[in-house]
């Protein structure tokens, strides 16, 4: 039987190299249901390949043309908006969900896809920056596995393959270090959203590629592998690693490291979520030791104070990471609008961590008003910058 699986987000980078390795196994990967924001061509394109049962455009201002696109594949049934996305993962026939939604907006169908015990291959951050104690008791409740798709957070959950429970005595979290690496504060006063889309390992869609450039991207990391491995903040080391060779590493007690090392290519992770425990052939490039370097290199927090928030923000716990995903979420748009300055964009969430009220012991309706409160207090501070 092949293993049916449902790509939240399929037009984005992580979707369309998950169609990819579907495309490489046919005899064992299905895509069941296929999903987009916006983008209604893209998907009608992945539909007429891959013939899914279901597509879901989450913009219902895009149903019309999307049906129209598929008029002529009737065993294409086409649903349009966030409740057909709550729907569809709970269908009987998906077995795996990949949430590969861009932000807060993964939060909801990945909570329906866990209560419909539906494994879970997470590549959406936001879900466990913003409700990771929430999502980690519903995992239990529902005893849905949850598998890391993130590069850094797969290479960690591999390096833990065969260590049942051995103690961790850190976590070394590896960071490109972005465009703006060598920077200094004064050239980073005049950056632009095209000079921070220009990444220097990886191929992403344009809000994580901010949230690189920022640094918040490996914020979120250090949140999620907090609640991923159940390993506190402070044993959680970021390293820049500009070679985005070695992915991420475990330090055990008796000082032995265990790392996960390939080029910087998405596919590897996701199919390991896929796949595990088991390891089938891919194609795409090998990696070459000989033609690499090794470089690893402190973070600067100072300069890039969004990584320094997000531990601020852990540690706080409650809705504080809620708090401080929303605000970014708004100053990360923003940015590449030209609404705000690259350093504006600390400041900001910064601001709005002093304002939006705090709860110690959030529940899920908590999250949704702390999401809009923090939402609306960023607006209004960037409007007013």
């Amino acid at each position: 039987m092949k293993q049916q699986i449902c790509i939240l987000g399929s037009t984005g980078s992580i979707g369309t190299q998950a169609l990819d390795v579907i495309s490489q196994h046919p005899d064992l990967y299905e895509a069941y249901a296929l999903t987009a924001n916006k983008r209604w061509k893209e998907l009608a394109d992945q539909a007429r390949r891959f013939h899914p049962s279901a597509v879901v455009i989450a913009d219902e201002n895009y149903y019309e043309s999307l049906s129209s696109a598929l008029s002529d594949m009737p065993d294409i049934k086409v649903y349009a908006g966030a409740k057909a996305l709550e729907e569809i993962v709970e269908s009987p026939s998906i077995d795996m969900v990949l949430t590969a939604m861009v932000g807060y907006s993964g939060l909801a169908p990945t909570i329906h896809a866990i209560k419909a015990k539906k494994k879970i291959c997470l590549a959406n951050k936001e879900t466990l920056v913003v409700a990771g104690e929430l999502i980690l008791q519903l995992a239990q409740q529902y005893h849905t596995p949850i598998l890391p798709v993130d590069s850094e957070h797969s290479a960690i959950f591999q390096s833990l393959v065969g260590e049942d429970n051995n103690e961790i005595e850190k976590i070394l979290l590896t960071c490109s270090g972005g465009p703006f690496r060598t920077f200094t504060h004064e050239q980073l006063k005049s950056v632009t959203s095209a000079d921070a889309l220009k990444h220097p390992t990886w191929e992403m869609g344009a809000k994580i590629t901010i949230d690189s450039a920022s640094l918040m991207n490996k914020g979120f990391e250090v949140i999620e592998a907090k609640w991923l491995f159940g390993v506190p903040a402070d044993k959680i080391q970021v390293l820049i690693h500009p070679q985005s060779i070695v992915h991420s590493a475990v330090q055990f007690v008796d000082g032995g490291v265990k790392a996960q090392l390939g080029v910087p290519d998405m596919r590897l992770p996701i199919q390991y979520a896929f796949s595990f425990p088991k390891r089938l052939p891919l194609n795409g490039d090998r990696l070459n030791l000989f033609s690499h370097p090794l470089e690893f290199f402190e973070p600067d927090v100072e300069k890039f104070k969004c990584l320094a928030m997000a531990y601020e923000a852990i540690n706080k716990g409650g809705n504080m990471p809620c708090i401080v995903n929303a605000a970014n979420e708004i100053v990360n748009a923003g940015f590449r609008q030209g609404a705000c300055s690259f350093l504006a964009m600390g400041d900001i969430i910064e601001q709005t961590m002093q304002r939006v009220a705090f709860d110690k012991n959030p529940d899920y309706d908590i999250y949704v008003q702390t999401d809009a409160e923090a939402r609306r207090v960023a607006q209004s501070i960037m409007n007013n910058k």
